[in-house]
């Protein structure tokens, strides 16, 4: 079986950014699938805008349809901050055979050695790192260490193994974010073709990010 993508985020909104990350590893990296699983309570960041029923929802519309995107929400019903150490955790006690790829942006990366018992993520998953221009990869430091020692540019390295590489991958550049979408609605704009119909609906019907 080929390896499952996990890729996490607030999701708050998702948008095409986000979906054209996922498609392209999805096709390019030849994964089973990819899961989409929107945070509960981010440990390094402010709590997100729309609760978790509203970014759920929006997640759920935006990837219904697509073969192979799933949508997993273990993060949301579980207490305390969200670690991906846990996520990992759990979904390796799911798919205890199988590889698993944690897909995380190159700004994530760089971050890394702040996370939660980051160097245990590489026994559970591989990781998977989305490149965009204007980002370099360290090669000093703890980090520049690990991809010494753990980097790989060859794709069937993830697919041979259940954890443990990390692989950056070229991804499309969309020049989309969340927050610019949070204050486009809250000006009484629409962020119609930054993200599916649907999703834009939801925002609309939800009234989640009107301004106060």
């Amino acid at each position: 079986m080929n390896p499952i993508g996990v890729f996490g985020g607030t999701f708050d909104p998702i948008h095409y950014g986000h979906l054209r990350t996922a498609y392209e590893m999805l096709q390019a990296l030849k994964f089973e699938e990819v899961r989409f699983v929107p945070c509960g309570k981010p440990p390094h960041r402010i709590d997100p805008f729309a609760d978790s029923k509203t970014r759920l929802a929006m997640v759920n519309a935006a990837t219904q349809g697509q073969r192979g995107f799933v949508v997993d929400d273990r993060e949301l019903y579980r207490e305390g901050p969200s670690y991906s150490v846990d996520t990992l955790k759990t979904l390796r006690m799911d798919f205890p055979l199988r590889s698993l790829a944690l897909i995380i942006g190159m700004d994530a990366f760089i971050g890394l050695p702040k996370w939660h018992q980051w160097r245990e993520i590489l026994e559970l998953a591989h990781v998977v790192v989305a490149h965009r221009p204007g980002w370099r990869a360290p090669d000093i430091g703890p980090l520049g260490e690990l991809l010494e020692n753990r980097g790989t540019h060859r794709v069937d390295d993830l697919h041979r193994s259940k954890s443990g590489h990390i692989y950056i991958h070229d991804v499309t550049q969309l020049e989309i974010s969340s927050t610019d979408i949070r204050d486009l609605v809250k000006t009484s704009r629409t962020p119609r073709f930054l993200m599916p119909d649907a999703v834009c609906n939801i925002i609309d019907e939800s009234g989640c990010y009107d301004s106060d």
